[in-house]
């Protein structure tokens, strides 16, 4: 048996795969080194030829599209997220609603980047879904928002920092939009509230591994056991489908 599986993963999944990694040695005896990214530019660097024995993506087609190139051999959802938005506290009273504050132009909204990261993706679904409602706001925020991490060219987020809470404090914007995963630790930060994104509104993210190899199978399946869904629950994902 491996004593070692080399996985890349989500960068969503930064603050809650060590620990969970951590039970999973203590219970199989396996070691796990991880390394962390957006998930397009993992997928990316597996297409290239990296071999990782499994693939942790905030999205399903990603997995998806390994698995019909022949670089995967097994893909399961394994948790879920959703988006937030998180603002500067000062600027909370002066709007209604989240809506109103995503509308008011004189506000920068920070995002994830499109493609290469799926809460950018995710971000520009949400944006769909108010274009239909609001006709004509969707699209202002399409071409508006700030696409200012996740990319391969963003600037890196510094070590310990949460993306949202070092973008809004340094000043590159006003709003970031990402996942609900963060709210808990967002909201414990001096100068920030977390407001909710409505459920009608919102956007489910599905999170999925590929494994790549046989030897990843104890891993594969410790993320769908009991242990890793209550803990992935209890730190702010959502249980899978």
């Amino acid at each position: 048996m491996t004593r070692q599986l080399n996985v890349l993963a989500a960068g969503s999944l930064r603050a809650v795969w060590p620990p969970l990694m951590a039970h999973f040695t203590r219970q199989s005896g396996i070691g796990v080194s991880t390394q962390f990214g957006p998930a397009g530019l993992l997928r990316q660097r597996i297409e290239a030829g990296e071999q990782p024995d499994l693939f942790a993506s905030a999205n399903v087609s990603h997995p998806q599209r390994l698995l019909a190139l022949g670089r995967a051999q097994r893909v399961e959802t394994f948790t879920g997220n959703r988006l937030c938005l998180t603002v500067h506290e000062n600027r909370v009273t002066e709007h209604p609603s989240w809506l109103a504050l995503l509308n008011d132009p004189g506000l920068r909204l920070g995002t994830s980047t499109p493609l290469a990261d799926p809460s950018g993706d995710y971000t520009w679904q949400l944006f769909e879904k108010i274009e239909r409602r609001h006709p004509g706001m969707g699209e202002r925020l399409r071409q508006s928002a700030l696409p200012l991490v996740g990319g391969a060219e963003s600037q890196p987020v510094p070590a310990g920092e949460l993306a949202a809470a070092w973008l809004i404090r340094t000043g590159q914007c006003e709003l970031f939009i990402g996942y609900v995963s963060y709210a808990r630790r967002l909201a414990e930060c001096d100068g920030l509230r977390v407001i909710e994104i409505p459920e009608d509104y919102n956007i489910r993210a599905d999170y999925a591994f590929a494994q790549c190899h046989a030897r990843a199978e104890p891993l594969s399946d410790f993320l769908l056991s009991t242990a890793a869904q209550g803990y992935l629950t209890r730190e702010g994902f959502t249980e899978r489908d």
